[in-house]
């Protein structure tokens, strides 16, 4: 996706040097459609340059610092040498992962989809999350809820949680669950502590997985758990839920799972 308008003075934009004269050089701006911008020989480098091709080549991936634009001429202004290491690398990340975002879109709806639906769509992302990947990301993590404030239909939503949920990688993910136990047997209050040992997994977690199960209210429980990605999370934690079921049922108690919680104070 390349943006209509124009960049912001001040902005850092990701650009391809195309042409390279004595003068300085032409890049085309990568993230705005049909943008050029100028980087004058003054703004390549610090320093006297004596050949600007020491310094640039035709076909590099560079990030700018906008100095000027000037819609009137047309003229966008750049500099090169205004950009430090840590912002250019910065800058690369986010552009690669707007790029895999773009085509985690086609991957959502198709690679036919009309550009008037995809603008739509990604306006929606962005106006909410700031960015194409970011959108995807926050699916990825907290599912329908992380849409709810868009214009997004509900097959639209449920396209794009989908494609998150099978894409992206976040560094860790949070959910939560419940379980109501309830044993009225002989066994009673043992009973309850073995079930929540069940559902803690007696040792059995992996590692990269961390499970916590607390009380909230007789006779809730809450299971948090927190995983590398949504789908070991969740599993994680039907899997939880799940043991401490089949062990207060044993016991002759009874168990139910469900993801909302019913108490009204902790």
């Amino acid at each position: 996706m390349k943006y209509s308008g124009w960049p912001d003075p001040g902005e850092l934009v990701v650009g391809k040097i195309d042409e390279i004269e004595d003068f300085g050089v032409f890049v085309d701006l990568e993230e705005y459609e049909d943008k050029r911008g100028l980087i004058h020989i003054s703004e390549v480098a610090s320093g006297w340059i004596k050949n600007v091709r020491d310094h640039v080549r035709e076909g590099q991936i560079a990030v700018c610092k906008v100095l000027d634009v000037d819609e009137s001429s047309q003229q966008i202004d750049l500099s090169l040498k205004d950009v430090n290491d840590h912002q250019r690398s910065d800058k690369i990340q986010d552009w690669k992962n707007e790029q895999k975002a773009d085509n985690w879109m086609e991957l959502a709806f198709g690679e036919e989809i009309e550009d008037e639906v995809y603008t739509a769509i990604a306006n929606e992302l962005i106006a909410i999350h700031g960015g194409l990947y970011e959108g995807f990301k926050q699916a990825a993590i907290h599912g329908e809820e992380a849409l709810e404030d868009t214009d997004l239909d509900d097959d639209e939503i449920e396209a794009i949680v989908d494609t998150a949920r099978e894409n992206v990688s976040v560094p860790y993910v949070n959910v939560t669950g419940y379980v109501d136990l309830e044993n009225p047997t002989d066994t009673g209050v043992d009973g309850i502590r073995e079930a929540l040992e069940a559902a803690e997994g007696n040792g059995e977690i992996p590692e990269e997985v961390d499970l916590e199960v607390s009380y909230v209210g007789a006779p809730e429980y809450r299971i948090k758990v927190q995983a590398p990605n949504y789908k070991t999370a969740e599993s994680q934690l039907e899997e939880s839920a799940r043991r401490a079921v089949d062990a207060i049922e044993g016991h002759g108690g009874s168990g139910q799972y469900h993801r909302e919680r019913r108490t009204d104070d902790e």
